[in-house]
């Protein structure tokens, strides 16, 4: 019994979502770019996504920040970063789920992230402009690019999301979940990490497989 669960553990572990963009499996990436370059001992995305992450428009999912007018760079960098850990990092296994969409087949769902991490998006982005809480679905694609649906109102994020809870379990469909678990803690995941002393997610997620 001990084998199998040590099995169900590795498989948990080091590993790429099945995804629009992701690698089969992980492995270095000399030329990552701007903000992913945390991962590039270790990536599940290509030195062309971790670029295409970084565009305003990117044909990674055709997705327009700016959609209720240009979005502050210091909250933009938080969903740079976002895209990066979604895209890049390889210590997400114990929160893949199987998904039946057209474009992927697995997601993530509860990735516990650190307090800081969540506190310091909403604090960058309280005054950016959103008109939906949940950025997965409902949006008006007709041009190719989301757009507001009809009738739905631009507001600032600290009205959409009143707490930085609300904006890290809501906007992408329960992705992530807010804990008060801190950074260095080993209990849960850094959006944002010094490269240089290692990847920390590496023994969170080994904690949670």
């Amino acid at each position: 019994a001990t084998a199998a669960v040590t099995v169900t553990q590795d498989s948990l572990l080091n590993v790429c979502m099945d995804a629009k963009h992701h690698k089969t499996e992980p492995g270095p990436e000399g030329q990552l770019y701007g903000q992913c370059i945390l991962w590039k001992d270790n990536a599940c995305c290509t030195a062309n996504t971790s670029l295409e992450a970084h565009q305003d428009q990117s044909y990674l999912y055709n997705f327009n920040w700016d959609h209720c007018g240009a979005m502050p760079e210091k909250c933009k960098r938080h969903f740079i970063q976002d895209m990066c850990l979604y895209e890049c990092s390889p210590n997400l296994g114990p929160w893949i789920d199987q998904v039946d969409s057209s474009w992927r087949k697995e997601r993530i769902r509860d990735v516990p992230l650190c307090q800081e991490d969540c506190e310091q998006w909403w604090e960058d982005c309280q005054d950016a402009v959103t008109c939906k809480v949940n950025w997965h679905k409902g949006w008006n694609w007709t041009t190719g690019t989301n757009q507001c649906p009809k009738g739905a109102m631009c507001q600032k994020f600290k009205f959409v999301f009143p707490t930085a809870a609300a904006l890290c379990e809501q906007i992408w469909s329960g992705s992530y979940r807010y804990t008060s678990h801190h950074r260095g803690s080993g209990r849960c995941i850094q959006m944002w990490f010094d490269p240089t002393q290692g990847n920390p997610n590496a023994v969170v997620a080994q904690y949670y497989a």
